[in-house]
Order: C-alpha cells, then structure tokens, then sequence
C-alpha cells in the first residue's frame, strides 16, 4: 500500500508536469489593444449613435460566456431627436466578432 504522502507528491508532480508542459495562453499587450479597437468600432457602429463613445472601460468577461460589453455614448443622428444624447449598451460576442446594441439611455 502506498503512503498518503506518497500519493499526494505524485500528485503534485502531475500537476506541475502539466503546468510546464502547457504554456500560459496569456494575449500580448497588442492583442488587447487590438481587441478593444475592434470593440469599439463595431460597437460605435452599433449603436447608430453620432460622435459615439466608450464611457468608462470594456468589461471583459471571461471565456466561459465570450462577450464583451461597452457602453457607448453620443448623440441621435435623427432630425426629430435634434442631437440630444443617447446611450447604448453594447455587446460584442469574441466568438462571431459582432456586436449587437440597444438603447441604454437611463444607464449611469
């Protein structure tokens, strides 16, 4: 029979055996960079809104549900609307790379 000590440094080796074995798939500084340029130009677009604009930052959730949200802010390009502001809560899914917009003009 075999030590639970033994057992438990067998498993330790395992796991970092594996964690050598496969590197981190962590993106570059420009990855990001070009992400968040995309993000925001497919959101501006988006969001039909004139002089369109991030407010605040991109968040950024994670793999398992592959989107990233913006809120976008400008003004309506309609003639009856007169150039008042507007927001939209922007999505953009990672996996298709397009972004799908509502409006969000009662966000903060």
């Amino acid at each position: 029979m075999v030590s639970s000590s033994r057992v438990v440094l067998r498993l330790l080796g395992a796991v970092l055996a594996l964690k050598v074995a496969l590197p981190a798939q962590a993106a570059s500084p420009e990855a990001w960079a070009a992400h968040q340029t995309e993000v925001l130009s497919k959101c501006s677009a988006a969001s039909g809104l004139k002089h369109a604009a991030l407010v605040g930052a991109l968040v950024e959730y994670d793999d398992s549900v592959g989107y990233t949200a913006a809120l976008i802010a400008g003004t309506y390009p309609q003639p009856h609307m007169k150039n008042q502001p507007g927001r939209s809560l922007c999505l953009f899914d990672k996996r298709s790379r397009t972004a799908h917009a509502a409006p969000a003009d009662d966000l903060k």
